[in-house]
């Protein structure tokens, strides 16, 4: 009989049918077709395999599933899977290393573009009818020749610096164990501590994990320390940035702007005040998603699974537990 596999998220039938156009022989693909842990327990539950794309895994959804070997991360992140439970309950978990790196990094490049000169609001006040060009939230600014600070320098944060190279960008970047100087040379780039990033970036671009270090890691103290002109670009985790205090600050003009993808809540509730402040553009965890990055990721994914299935280790870049 052929194995089962389980997207946890939802998706549309088409999306489902590319994927199981790449499906290996032996294998059939399901899906989410609602929100919520009980559907998530219930359709988990006979997977041989599951896949969780922004659907978060707790310690009682993988209780739930009899027969799983592996639960795969569409993605880099994990922190919203509970690998402790896993390890326990003989769980593997896999993830695809690096394998959005440069999807992420170019949205991240759009994203400070769009809040350093308002486009989206430019493009909402038009399609409002609404000519808004004597009537911007603030000031513009040109991303050449800025500063921009880089807080997390992993394939992501070294493919932003990459893709400034071309602006003529001052980069810093922050990273627990600096990178050796001929790296740095050949990015670009120059490690600074923290509180150095805050005071001196014109953008402060947040690519670090979700850990008990990194969590609030932007709260009111260092919305202070940052320029009054800088703008803060989020697609990380939502986590990492007290949303609350983002909100005043923003009210406050303590900062220029700010654009973020990810959330602490996800999806965002329509009720969030982040939606309310027209200093800041706000789009639902898309950085990610590129159609031609699609099949390959899938299908790293899908060969890990056939290892498993074969009995073999799931290769070290993408093992996880």
């Amino acid at each position: 009989m052929p194995e089962t596999i389980v997207l946890l998220d939802m998706t549309t039938p088409e999306r489902a049918d590319r994927l199981r156009a790449l499906l290996p022989p032996g294998f059939d693909l399901t899906h989410g077709t609602s929100r919520g842990d009980d559907h998530m327990k219930q359709i988990i539950a006979e997977a041989d395999y599951a896949i969780s794309g922004q659907v978060g895994v707790s310690a009682e959804g993988l209780r739930a599933a009899k027969k799983l070997k592996l639960l795969h991360k569409w993605g880099v992140g994990y922190d919203n899977i509970d690998v402790a439970a896993a390890k326990e309950l003989g769980i593997k978990v896999a993830r695809t290393t690096g394998s959005n790196a440069l999807p992420v990094a170019e949205f991240a490049l759009g994203l400070m573009l769009s809040s350093l000169r308002f486009i989206a609001y430019g493009h909402e006040e038009l399609r409002q009818g609404r000519w808004a060009t004597g009537k911007l939230p603030g000031d513009t600014y040109m991303l050449s020749g800025k500063t921009v600070g880089i807080v997390g320098f992993g394939a992501i944060g070294q493919n932003v610096a990459k893709l400034l190279k071309g602006f003529g960008c001052r980069i810093l970047y922050s990273k627990r164990n600096p990178l050796p100087q001929a790296e740095e040379e050949t990015l670009g780039v120059r490690h600074a501590s923290m509180a150095q990033i805050l005071a001196e970036a014109d953008v402060v671009s947040l690519h670090c994990p979700l850990t008990p270090e990194t969590t609030n890691l932007i709260d009111a103290a260092a919305l202070r320390a940052m320029k009054k002109t800088a703008v803060l670009i989020n697609v990380a985790r939502g986590g990492v940035v007290n949303e609350a205090d983002l909100v005043e600050a923003l009210k406050a003009h303590e900062i220029a702007g700010a654009a973020m993808d990810v959330y602490s809540v996800e999806p965002l509730p329509p009720e969030s005040p982040l939606l309310t402040l027209d200093n800041i553009v706000v789009t639902p965890h898309l950085a990610a998603m590129a159609a031609d990055n699609f099949a390959p990721t899938v299908t790293r994914m899908f060969a890990n699974i056939q290892h498993v299935s074969r009995g073999e280790p799931v290769p070290e870049r993408d093992r996880v537990v």
